[in-house]
């Protein structure tokens, strides 16, 4: 058998010169992959501290301003504490009021920190980048105290800050009612991203003039045809809850409320304000004295009877509220006091339902605060006059077959003493 010879032939002085490009090559290509996981990782957790140094320095700021301080002093010391001193060379940090762009440049309420931060990279001059800079900013917004409307005048306001879609929206609208708002807008504080405001069936909004239509989170709606004005505002900057704002006193004193009867010279169909142990009307009564209702039981006013009074408050402590649909209800609040404008009223602990409505002759005048409620807003016959009203809720529905027309005007309603508030806004 013949063997085969089989040859080696040393490799020429060429190809050694080209391993030797490839391992260059390759090691380059290592330096820039090591570039990209090092020096990236560093600048991802620069800007996440240069973040969360703006944040604290735009609060800071706010706070400040607030108390009256320095602001400029107290967001530059923030951003010191956080390890960004300003010292023009391997950070900065600018302060604006108002900011220097978007949609709050001509507002001097907001307040804009901005860091710059310059981060020397590790493998970075291998490959030509010594440096990385790195740039966030956060605006705080700063509400001075002051007296006036609750809620900026919005009409209808849904409070919850967090909702579910199937078991309780911030706001639902359906069946085949149509809420008609005038003179003030829609609010829906929920943030929820997919269904913070639920419309489905036949439930229209229709907002008159350029009042807004504004929901923090997002909406689910069936038809937008329905809806005037269409698209909503979504994303809205989220109202604080509780509340920012002083609440209306409670408590009616040692004044008891009493049915006026032959001995006062009554007939037992009027009744005079004061505290109230039990259920809400007293059978029989059909008139309210004007006065303030500290009532601890729930408010029944039943189909077929009828209700009115004049300059009242009514303070549900801790029962529900029903207005039945074949009910006359005509309440108005008071016009001038403490609680002028304010008609109802549930404190926020109070988390009974609230059931609006009546028959063709029911109207409502003032304020209607229920913060810890689920206001149902089930009708009104009477489309002219329904509810000359500011209606807010913990959560809002609306349903029934009615137009419901709910006309929102601020001498009408209550104005609360608004607590100075610090947001930040982004």
């Amino acid at each position: 058998m013949m063997k085969r010879l089989i040859a080696f032939r040393p490799r020429g002085k060429a190809e050694r010169g080209q391993a030797l490009i490839l391992i260059v090559f390759s090691i380059i290509g290592l330096f820039g992959v090591s570039a990209l996981a090092i020096d990236g990782g560093n600048a991802y957790r620069e800007r996440r501290k240069t973040q969360n140094a703006a944040d604290a320095a735009a609060l800071s700021g706010a706070i400040a301003r607030i108390e009256g301080r320095d602001w400029r002093e107290a967001a530059l010391a923030s951003a010191e504490s956080n390890g960004f001193d300003n010292n023009g060379i391997t950070n900065t940090v600018e302060l604006n009021t108002p900011p220097i762009e978007g949609p709050y440049a001509t507002d001097p309420q907001f307040i804009q920190v901005i860091i710059t931060s310059h981060l020397d990279t590790f493998f970075g001059p291998v490959i030509g980048i010594p440096q990385t800079t790195v740039s966030t900013q956060a605006i705080s917004q700063t509400k001075p105290a002051e007296y006036g409307p609750m809620f900026e005048g919005y009409a209808v306001v849904s409070l919850a800050p967090h909702s579910k879609c199937a078991t309780r929206p911030g706001f639902w609208l359906h069946y085949e009612s149509t809420l008609a708002l005038q003179g003030g807008g829609l609010f829906v504080n929920s943030d929820n991203p997919d269904c913070a405001y639920v419309q489905n069936g036949s439930g229209s909004l229709r907002i008159e003039g350029d009042a807004p239509f504004s929901i923090v989170g997002g909406a689910s709606i069936q038809k937008p045809q329905l809806h005037t004005p269409f698209p909503p505002q979504t994303g809205a900057i989220p109202m604080a809850y509780p509340p920012a704002f002083q609440m209306p006193t409670k408590g009616c004193g040692s004044k008891e409320a009493k049915v006026i009867g032959e001995e006062d010279g009554g007939d037992g169909t009027s009744m005079s304000s004061g505290n109230w142990g039990e259920d809400f009307p007293p059978l029989g009564v059909t008139n309210l004295e004007g006065g303030v209702y500290c009532l601890s039981g729930n408010v029944l006013v039943e189909s077929g009877t009828v209700l009115h009074g004049s300059s009242v408050v009514l303070v549900i402590e801790h029962g529900f509220v029903r207005f039945s649909g074949g009910a006359e209800i005509q309440l108005s609040a008071p016009r001038q006091g403490d609680r002028e404008g304010l008609l109802i009223y549930m404190p926020m602990e109070n988390h009974n339902k609230l059931v609006l409505n009546g028959n063709i002759n029911s109207n409502f005048s003032g304020a209607i605060l229920a913060p810890g409620a689920e206001v149902i807003i089930a009708g009104n016959e009477n489309r002219q006059q329904g509810y000359h009203s500011q209606i807010i809720g913990y959560t809002i529905e609306v349903g029934g077959q009615d137009l419901i027309v709910v006309k929102y005007q601020d001498e009408q309603n209550y104005d609360a003493f608004r607590m100075p508030e610090v947001r930040l806004t982004q």
